[in-house]
Order: C-alpha cells, then structure tokens, then sequence
C-alpha cells in the first residue's frame, strides 16, 4: 500500500458486469462467495441474473481508472438497507477494504439517508469483520442462517459512522 487513498466509485450494474463478475474464483475458504456460471444465474433468474432486481438492488464498484473491482447489492427492508458486496479476488488483501466499503456506505446513504445500514458476515470472516469494524460498523446480533451448504452462524452488522482516528 502506498498511502494514497483509492477512491472507488458506484454505478448501475450492467449485464457484462454480472457475467464479468460469475467469472471470478475465490481461494479456499473464501470460495464459497464464488457466483454460479452466468449462462445458469441468467436461466435461473437468481439474483443479479434477473434484470429487473440487478437494476434495483445491485451496482459496481469502480476504481478511479473505471476498472472494476467489485459489486455491492442494497437489499430493502423495513427502514433498513441491508448491504451485501464483494470485492474482486485479485483486490482482496491489498488495504482496500475500508475505502471500498465507504464508498458503499455511502450510496447506500444517498439511496435512502434514513435507513439503519446493516450487513451479514460469517463468524469466521475475519478479514472481512475487521474491515467492516474499521468501517465504522459494529456486531449487533449472532445467528444461524441457512445457506446452500447448511446452517451457518452469521453476526449481522449495524453501520454506526465513521470511526475518529487519533492521529489524523
């Protein structure tokens, strides 16, 4: 990392982003976040293989080049967004995490500025906790929730501000 925030941008998630996006492999254990083949999402219209709920839910993350480095869904419930989002396999680990996740938090904000912003994270993300934590989010509740290998434990994550740095 060389000190220089990147500033990551949000935009309406087209079909090429979601097919581009069904190509990306995770490495162990991480690979449970890979998508399905988007020849299947688009037949199966699941998630942003169905146009319309890929046009209200779902967007990309770009980098100030317009390269894509990930996508995020805002999924509504009752005066709540609830984000979920993934970051391109080849960015992960890199320092990233927390300038991506604000510029998330951010449209998430803008799309609907009264909402409680919450997330879901599997108790063994660690990586992704302590990014979601410096983000300014905080573990509220820890549950079970059915996922397609099985039951998992999940902390659901409230959206609390920005934390202030001592230094800065």
């Amino acid at each position: 990392m060389n000190g220089t925030p990147v500033a990551f941008h949000v935009v309406p998630m087209e079909e090429t982003h979601a097919e581009l996006i069904c190509g990306w492999q995770y490495d162990p254990p991480y690979n449970i976040y890979s998508w399905l083949p988007w020849e299947q999402m688009k037949a199966l219209e699941v998630e942003f293989g169905d146009a319309q709920l890929r046009q209200e839910q779902y967007a990309i993350v770009l980098d100030e080049q317009e390269q894509v480095c990930g996508f995020t869904q805002f999924f509504p419930l009752q005066g709540v967004t609830r984000i979920g989002l993934g970051m391109h396999p080849e960015k992960c680990g890199q320092g990233l995490g927390s300038a991506f996740v604000a510029a998330i938090v951010q449209e998430a904000i803008r799309r609907n500025p009264s909402n409680e912003i919450d997330l879901e994270v599997l108790t063994w993300n660690n990586r992704a906790i302590r990014v979601y934590q410096k983000s300014g989010f905080v573990i509220h509740d820890t549950y079970e929730r059915q996922t397609p290998s099985g039951l998992k434990p999940f902390h659901c994550m409230v959206y609390e501000g920005p934390r202030t740095q001592m230094n800065n």
